[in-house]
């Protein structure tokens, strides 16, 4: 019997089959590759859930002004945390359209607004333009800003792949030097932690969506520092953390960053908790109409943040 990290779904296979049909680019061009992405999307997204509210803003940043996209499944609501999502994509694709479903998603499941963030992406802006962004983008949230009508009791950061790396530098600058409103919890999906080549990246480095060679491009463009924890989450302290969410599918060539971080986490104290799915691929959250049995998947992770936020609150 195959164990969990060889198991397939059956959704996964016909969504891999499809994937792996796809011809392979010449050459990797990162516009091009965007517009890809996008297309992937499309065809392999759930639908967006209806909004009371969604609305393209822009917040102050360190090199001018960064676009972000509001979202409350209520039209208002007395203050609440918000979830501040990074989407992912390597740093250098992805942005607030191919992951707005998954934002509505949220809103939706957790009852609670989100704001979306176009962060500056690699090749043209590498690191650590993204972490900045980000960082610059939850300290404005954090300070109940005018245009979004809610007060901001908290932040919860979500992201998956690169938005979870960013989600977790973010979320420890946050704990580090706090802003007007609190670091609630941390939801970090498939996140990209450490610059590890063995293990899960070696044994998923081809035919599973995310391949090592798309990882080893996305860095050649992001170039991220080595041994920098604002470019590799592990490096950095754990100490006085927020709670943490960390979640990985059993096919991802990630999955063994996630398990790392989630284990230095529990080490230092931090109420963490840990969300293997197997049979499941990277992207999984934001490929739902591809994979229908994710659906599920997504739903148990927002009852844990639910959980998580009631059992930290107050």
């Amino acid at each position: 019997m195959a164990d969990n990290d060889t198991f397939y779904r059956e959704d996964t296979k016909g969504f891999l089959a499809l994937v792996n049909s796809l011809p392979a680019p010449e050459a990797l061009v990162p516009e091009e590759q965007r517009l890809g992405y996008i297309a992937l999307k499309q065809m392999t997204e759930a639908d967006p859930r209806p909004m009371a509210v969604i609305k393209d803003l822009s917040c102050p940043g360190p090199a001018g002004d960064i676009p972000v996209r509001f979202y409350d499944v209520r039209e208002s609501r007395g203050p609440s945390p918000v979830i501040l999502f990074f989407h992912g994509g390597g740093y250098v694709i992805g942005d607030l359209d191919t992951h707005n479903s998954l934002c509505t998603e949220l809103s939706h499941g957790m009852d609670l607004p989100v704001l979306a963030v176009d962060y500056r992406l690699a090749p043209e802006h590498p690191f650590p333009a993204a972490p900045d962004d980000c960082e610059s983008a939850a300290r404005w949230l954090a300070g109940s800003p005018p245009e979004l009508g809610r007060t901001v009791t908290g932040l919860v950061t979500i992201g998956g792949s690169a938005g979870g790396n960013l989600a977790t530098v973010t979320a420890r600058a946050l704990c580090d030097k706090p802003a007007a409103a609190p670091m609630l919890l941390q939801v970090l999906l498939y996140p990209a932690t450490d610059e590890s080549q063995d293990g899960s990246m070696d044994k998923f480095a081809e035919g599973h969506l995310l391949t090592k060679m798309a990882m080893d491009w996305f860095y050649s463009l992001y170039l991220p520092e080595s041994g920098n924890p604002r470019a590799f989450p592990l490096l950095a302290s754990a100490e006085g953390m927020c709670p943490t969410i960390v979640a990985t599918p059993g096919l991802d060539p990630l999955q063994d960053q996630g398990r790392r971080i989630a284990t230095k986490l529990v080490a230092a104290g931090v109420d963490t908790l840990f969300l293997h799915f197997p049979g499941l691929t990277h992207d999984f959250s934001s490929t739902r109409k591809a994979l229908p049995s994710a659906q599920k998947d997504v739903e148990t992770i927002m009852a844990a943040m639910k959980l998580m936020l009631e059992k930290n609150s107050g």
